[in-house]
């Protein structure tokens, strides 16, 4: 069964506000969202509930939801948050496996890729050292693969003894995955209004935990979605993102 949208709400928004809960209570951290509909996510969440939380404008400065400069960032302190789980970041991924190993560099042996991507980067080190989530514009069997040609960020299976590592979640345009399992694999945790669980299972090119009764991603209230189109993206560039 699927529910029933808010035709005045849109899919893209149901996104920014499942991307804003991963950093629900989350503190006094350094939210380092990849991606337009993470970042909108980012900015909800510390002008609503998350108002301790630290936004950046990925170089050297912290700043607020409007972009006005609030602190300095320096390059070495940057690096303590990294490491010290005083940092959420929220990737992309070209493949994701069950256990959440993600892979960003290679199609095909990594020896001789079919494809070569943005190459492993900071990925090791942002899943190994502080939470982590995932945002998947593009929910398929493509990106939700049984095994990653290349581990680039660690998933639950590799990471024995990381003293930080924790995958929160993985956000897509068809819904809301985590880890809460006991193995550590990957878990439909919502659904966004209007998607079915045979929807998204079929996208998933691996068996998911799915629960007798999947919740749906909540809706928005009316100030978020005030804040969403009027302050936040009042160009709807959301809509470029996700746009069904």
């Amino acid at each position: 069964m699927t529910a029933r949208r808010d035709p005045a709400v849109t899919r893209a928004e149901y996104c920014v506000i499942a991307c804003a809960e991963t950093w629900r209570g989350a503190g006094e951290v350094l939210a380092s969202p990849m991606g337009l509909i993470p970042s909108l996510g980012a900015r909800l969440a510390r002008l609503t509930f998350s108002p301790d939380l630290l936004l950046t404008d990925g170089e050297a400065l912290l700043v607020g939801p409007d972009g006005t400069v609030e602190g300095w960032l320096p390059y070495r302190r940057h690096l303590t948050l990294v490491t010290g789980g005083r940092r959420h970041v929220m990737m992309g991924a070209s493949q994701l496996d069950r256990h959440g190993n993600q892979n960003i560099a290679c199609i095909g042996d990594w020896a001789q890729p079919r494809r070569q991507l943005l190459g492993v980067r900071g990925a090791p080190v942002n899943t190994l050292n502080n939470p982590t989530s995932y945002w998947i514009p593009r929910h398929s069997r493509r990106v939700f693969v049984p095994r990653v040609d290349m581990v680039c960020g660690v998933g639950n299976d590799r990471a024995d003894g990381a003293r930080f590592h924790r995958l929160v979640r993985v956000v897509t345009d068809l819904g809301v995955l985590d880890f809460a399992t006991p193995d550590g694999s990957m878990r439909l945790a919502s659904l966004h209004p209007g998607v079915s669980v045979e929807e998204v299972q079929e996208a998933t090119g691996f068996p998911l935990t799915v629960p007798d009764e999947a919740p749906y991603t909540r809706e928005p209230t009316a100030e978020e979605l005030r804040l969403i189109r009027e302050e936040i993206d009042p160009g709807n560039t959301r809509a470029r993102e996700v746009d069904h």
